[in-house]
């Protein structure tokens, strides 16, 4: 019964070799249609800025705002590929703050903002430059100014939707007695982790959150962006926001079409509900408590507590793929937490497969968008190509990064060679220094 039940699960989850061609496609697809201004799941936005040098100086202030926590970070860039961080602060975000009014939110990262410069070396007046590392889709009008278009990943506050998030932090740092703070570049975590990268490797032209949301963005020539209005040579290039986390041309499940439509924004963000770190645990408890209700697992138990919306998370998945132990009592510990008050060894290892199958999926999904944004730009992949990647899926899920360039070497064969996968840490912080520095210039 229990391999009749993983057979089963492993088909619905299953992205072949041929399924993963078929999303490049489409995907090149979106990409083409984001670009020229139609109608796409992909928003290809322009990011207003190039790779920099690698020879940009100075010492900046950098907001990173995107997730759980807010970070204001001090970086100062040497040239040469060179970054130092002398000092980070990382913020705790309250629900009130994501949740009520711009007010609320734009006035806890000023407040942080100064409390960052009372506690370092920037406690006095002296002008700083500021990059702003935004992390949600952005519609920009310039590397200093853009709108919120939709919020993700649980923020909510109103009067930000539509509204330039650099006024509004402007606004905010004003109030403070902050206005020797200039913002000089708005960016979202993607294209900082690729600035950051980039910065000391030429090689570098893709960056790709997998996180608690995920994104990618690359440099795109200019003579592709058919939307663009502004003037540009040809050749030059920008590097593009592709918001590749409301890419929908992907095979869904039972599980993630009632995942989808519990949600806040059905039809939307599909990518992201099946790769990113705040669904994953979501769609794992969605399996598990499917196969307790049709008494496949846990047979006599109610467990009412797995059945609820968020009761297994993202690092519970990790917690039971990584568990190594001959009786699986990590397994056994997330479990119980989630209402199962008893369980076989056997039951435990369903468990860990049914996480293994969810995660596998988000992998090798990821490694399609991957593969579709390097073709898009090398179709016959005749160039290295180093992809940046953060976020804490890709560095802390075990085996994701092993998973993705597996997916890889199977649909792109021996080119894949070509392709290397690097860890950006802190990249979307560094890099909203760097875009900082690129725009002073």
């Amino acid at each position: 019964m229990k391999t009749g039940i993983l057979k089963d699960l492993e088909k619905a989850f299953n992205i072949s070799p041929d399924e993963m061609k078929r999303v490049i496609r489409d995907f090149h697809l979106e990409m083409e249609k984001g670009l020229s201004g139609k109608k796409s799941s992909l928003k290809m936005l322009p990011a207003y800025i190039d790779r920099p040098t690698g020879g940009e100086k100075g010492s900046f202030i950098a907001l990173d705002l995107g997730g759980t926590n807010f970070r204001v970070l001090e970086i100062r860039l040497h040239g040469n590929g060179r970054i130092m961080m002398p000092a980070v602060m990382k913020f705790a975000l309250r629900k009130q703050d994501i949740t009520k009014d711009a007010g609320a939110l734009f006035g806890f990262l000023a407040s942080s903002v100064k409390t960052f410069l009372r506690k370092t070396a920037h406690g006095a007046c002296r002008d700083v430059n500021l990059g702003f590392t935004f992390s949600f889709p952005i519609d920009q009008k310039g590397i200093a100014s853009g709108s919120l278009v939709t919020w993700t990943k649980g923020f909510e506050a109103a009067g930000v939707i539509g509204h330039d998030v650099v006024s509004l932090l402007k606004c905010a740092l004003a109030k403070e007695g902050l206005a020797h703070i200039h913002v000089t570049a708005l960016a979202n975590d993607t294209v900082g982790t690729l600035m950051a990268r980039s910065y000391g490797d030429r090689s570098c032209d893709v960056g790709v959150i997998i996180g608690t949301g995920t994104n990618a963005c690359y440099p795109e020539k200019m003579s592709k962006v058919k939307k663009w209005k502004g003037a540009a040579a040809p050749e030059s290039e920008m590097i593009i926001n592709i918001e590749w986390g409301n890419f929908n041309k992907l095979k869904k499940t039972l599980y993630d079409r009632q995942l989808d439509a519990s949600t806040d924004n059905p039809g939307k963000q599909i990518l992201e509900k099946m790769v990113s770190g705040m669904y994953l645990g979501e769609v794992a408890r969605r399996v598990i408590a499917d196969l307790g209700r049709r008494q496949l697992i846990f047979p006599g138990q109610a467990f009412r507590k797995i059945k609820a919306a968020g009761t297994v998370r993202s690092e519970d998945v990790s917690a039971i793929e990584g568990d190594g132990s001959a009786s699986l009592s990590a397994t056994g510990a997330v479990l119980r937490r989630c209402g199962v008050k008893s369980s076989s060894r056997a039951e435990r290892a369903l468990v860990k497969n049914v996480c293994a199958i969810v995660s596998r999926r988000a992998a090798r999904i990821s490694a399609a968008a991957m593969a579709a944004v390097i073709t898009k730009m090398d179709q016959k992949l005749q160039r290295k190509h180093t992809i940046a990647v953060d976020g804490s899926v890709y560095e802390k899920h075990p085996g994701f990064s092993r998973n993705i360039e597996k997916a890889l070497k199977e649909v792109l064969g021996s080119k894949a060679g070509k392709i290397k996968l690097v860890l950006s840490k802190d990249g979307s912080g560094k890099g909203a220094a760097i875009i900082a520095a690129v725009a002073s210039k």
